[in-house]
């Protein structure tokens, strides 16, 4: 398959699965929502609401019945108030009737809007409007489309019409202070059909979208791996001299030795330096070299360059958890993982890679990153050697269970320092809420620390450097780990420095610029000269 075809068939896939998934969801929702209730009513939490002046209304923004159409062959939605008084014995009044009618009762009246309620904890703000007292009770008013008034709990159902309605509470003898328990809730008819659409919509645009995300990953897995019946993995480069991929503003041409490629430059993806092969290491291997030419204030605004690479990133990603499904299923009866998706989702994390060592998680380079799954002889580098065989049995339990310790510590090393997590069960629509207060990760702390020197000293520590990247490669191998690419389970070990640590880089291919290298070995230089 052509890379163009690919292309265009990853991304019609792609614009097909992610409205079917949230179609699938929203159906999930609506199918939970519409049975939740055993009365067939979706309820709220009883709530207390006290004010000290004659009438409690519901808030004037938020009249019902504005964008509700005429009458229809079946149940747009019911509305039904519960309310009781917090007085043992007093009788409230609940009732619902057209804005202007409320407003000319209320005319002149000393009576409360709600403005806002919140949750966890409660809150209800109001806004006082001063008056005196009304001239009548409530229920002598003959303006309420529907009313109850009584002691104990008192149950008003409604059905919405069109219009502008009102909720006005009352004590049903129009005196002064209510306080009153209240709990609303909603059916509508149109729950079960909206989330039957729903679901069918979204299974049938996972059906199209699935397979054509797997057809285009392929299609550019092909073109991303190395080529077939080549030099194998980490073996000198035999092709010529890689042409210089001009940046904006910026004239190409053959990449002269012993110069440094211009700040947003590449080379051509037939042209770079394999990433070294060590025969004791982990089969996956990230690099990055840093620059010795960094600029003092570039970082600052290298998170606003790179975005046109988050958004591709986005969508690649998504396409990455499909494939990785799919490729799941495959390891599972037959053992072995589609070279292509192979192929694919190594270039994913390999563009990811050089994004992240470009504008966040070492900024270690001034080159922009090209824009292609292939390898490069960019700063920044990552590959895996494909399995020829995996376990059947580990692909259920490695990606999540065995796991679990270094997903803890990579939650150490790439989580939010300072995070709240906080679970609160109550007597809402689901039955409970989360809340999470986030901060800085240790990795993005560490990236900081070490711009911050950069932007006052023009040096980027080596040592600490090194240790980014250790975080980096740590993180990447749990990445490859649990995305089923290789069965070796990955070491407790910080390998810091800027190459695969033992192992010295490869010489560049002949033509190519010292950039073109690879990484300086591990226990290099420490210290890097001031930013030109």
């Amino acid at each position: 398959m052509k890379k163009p075809a690919a292309i265009i068939m990853l991304i019609l896939g792609i614009l097909l699965a992610l409205p079917g998934l949230a179609a699938l969801a929203g159906g999930a929702v609506a199918s939970a929502v519409g049975s939740i209730q055993g009365d067939g009513f979706l309820t709220s939490g009883t709530s207390r609401f006290s004010v000290n002046s004659f009438a409690l209304t519901s808030p004037r923004g938020d009249t019902m019945g504005q964008e509700v159409p005429g009458r229809l062959p079946f149940d747009i939605g019911t509305l039904r108030l519960r309310a009781e008084s917090e007085t043992p014995g007093k009788a409230v009044f609940i009732g619902i009737a057209p804005q202007a009618d409320v407003e000319k009762y209320l005319a002149g009246v000393h009576h409360s809007e709600l403005l806002n309620v919140s949750q966890r904890p409660f809150r209800a703000d109001y806004r006082d409007v001063p008056g005196t007292s009304p001239a009548t009770p409530p229920a002598d008013q003959g303006i309420w489309s529907a009313s109850v008034s009584g002691s104990g709990q008192q149950e008003l159902t409604w059905n919405l019409a069109p219009g502008a309605w009102e909720i006005v509470v009352m004590n049903a003898d129009a005196s002064s202070g209510v306080d009153v328990q209240l709990q609303a809730g909603f059916h509508s008819d149109l729950f079960r059909p909206a989330a039957t659409a729903l679901l069918v919509a979204g299974i049938i645009a996972l059906l199209i979208g699935i397979p054509l995300i797997i057809v285009g990953a392929a299609g550019l897995g092909r073109h991303a791996g190395p080529p077939r019946g080549g030099p194998p993995v980490g073996a000198p480069a035999t092709t010529g001299p890689a042409m210089a991929m001009a940046g904006p503003g910026q004239a190409a041409g053959p990449a002269v030795p012993g110069t440094q490629a211009p700040y947003g430059a590449f080379h051509e993806p037939q042209a770079f330096a394999p990433v070294p092969v060590s025969p004791t290491g982990y089969p996956a291997r990230l690099v990055g070299e840093l620059d010795p030419g960094l600029s003092r204030w570039l970082w600052l605004v290298k998170w606003f360059l790179a975005i046109p690479h988050f958004i591709l990133l986005f969508f690649l990603w998504f396409a990455f958890v499909i494939t990785t499904i799919v490729a799941g299923f495959a390891i599972l009866f037959t053992g072995h993982y589609p070279r292509a998706l192979f192929d694919f989702n190594v270039g994913v994390m390999r563009w990811n890679w050089r994004v992240a060592f470009y504008a966040y998680a070492a900024v270690g380079t001034d080159l922009y990153p090209p824009f292609t799954l292939r390898r490069t002889n960019y700063p920044a580098d990552f590959d895996v050697d494909y399995p020829e065989r995996l376990s059947r049995g580990l692909v259920l339990v490695k990606w999540w269970l065995l796991a679990i310790p270094h997903l803890l510590l990579v939650a150490a090393f790439a989580g939010t320092t300072g995070a709240v997590w906080r679970w609160e069960a109550g007597n809402d629509i689901i039955g409970g809420t989360y809340e999470r207060g986030s901060g800085l990760s240790l990795l993005g702390l560490l990236v900081l620390i070490a711009a911050v020197i950069l932007l006052f000293t023009g040096r980027y520590q080596r040592p600490l450097f090194d240790f980014i990247l250790g975080v980096d490669r740590w993180i990447y191998r749990v990445l490859v780990y649990t995305s089923l690419m290789r069965d070796e389970y990955p070491p407790f070990r910080l390998d810091q420095g800027a190459g695969e640590p033992g192992v010295a880089p490869a010489a560049p291919p002949a033509g190519l610029p010292p950039a073109a290298a690879g990484p300086p070995p591990a226990g290099g230089p420490q210290s890097v000269g001031p930013a030109q």
